[in-house]
């Protein structure tokens, strides 16, 4: 009940603070970066996908009949829009997953830094433990992190092919996103004041308000994706727009990581207070 308790009170905190120009300013660098990545790769590689997309609609004999039936009832024109919805549904987990390995990368450290000095300015490292504040996580975290990002991509990669059953589509790909969320951003919260055994504790004692902070964010993650599926003139201007979607995707998980922060470091300082 009360790890309940510090979950709702870290989460109106944490929508205090995303309001505050800081986070915009440390949101900067994953921004930009992500978008120069994404804005270009759209300029390379959208309309040859989107075209070889088309092409096998229009090669593959079953596909061809499916369309001569709806020309047949006055929806030819869906045509010009299914291609680039498929190929917005294929490159949306790789901008989700990216922007979270930018914001984890990036970010956190620096915005659980700022809580800290914000609300527990006396909660430190165990002494003789790890690198000064304000670094990023050790190295030892490396694989933690790789394994995580590993199985979310297996994950989506197995369950891609059910995207095509409408109820699953709005399902799946957000239970992922918003576990490998709570893998990566709850493990460099409490990694830059917690020593290991200090995590290994708090992950027990405090796993499902964790996952419930991760599940929420990846679902949060899912709006932007319903605007860019929810119209044809959204889908045609998506290669132009890549870099609202990445800004939709990066402030969503800045929102994440200061949810983790303040609910992070209120339970590790708590921890520490208790005889």
């Amino acid at each position: 009940m009360r790890s309940m308790t510090l979950w709702l009170d870290s989460l109106w905190r944490a929508g205090l603070y995303f309001c505050h120009p800081r986070t915009l300013g440390l949101a900067l660098l994953p921004i930009v970066g992500l978008s120069a990545l994404a804005w270009a790769g759209a300029y390379f590689f959208w309309d040859p996908a989107v075209d070889q997309l088309s092409r096998v609609f229009l090669e593959t004999p079953w596909l061809s009949s499916g369309w001569a039936w709806l020309d047949a009832l006055g929806w030819g024109a869906l045509k010009q829009v299914v291609a680039p919805l498929l190929v917005i549904l294929l490159v949306t987990p790789v901008l989700v997953v990216a922007s979270l390995i930018g914001v984890s990368c990036f970010m956190q450290t620096a915005l659980v830094n700022w809580v800290r000095r914000q609300r527990f300015n006396g909660l430190q490292k165990p002494p003789g433990f790890g690198a000064d504040l304000g670094r990023a996580p050790r190295p030892g975290l490396a694989w933690e992190f790789i394994s995580a990002l590993l199985m979310a991509l297996l994950a989506l990669g197995v369950s891609m092919p059910l995207w095509l059953v409408p109820p699953l589509v709005v399902v799946l790909p957000p239970l992922i996103w918003g576990w490998l969320c709570y893998r990566l951003l709850a493990s460099a919260t409490l990694a830059t004041l917690a020593s290991p055994s200090e995590r290994l504790t708090l992950f027990q004692q405090h796993r499902v308000p964790l996952m419930l902070i991760g599940l929420v964010c990846g679902y949060l993650a899912a709006f932007p994706t319903l605007i860019w599926a929810s119209g044809t003139a959204w889908a045609t201007a998506f290669a132009v727009l890549v870099p609202l979607a990445v800004a939709a995707y990066v402030a969503v998980f800045a929102f994440a990581g200061l949810w983790f922060a303040h609910f992070g470091l209120a339970v590790l300082a708590r921890s520490r207070e208790a005889p």
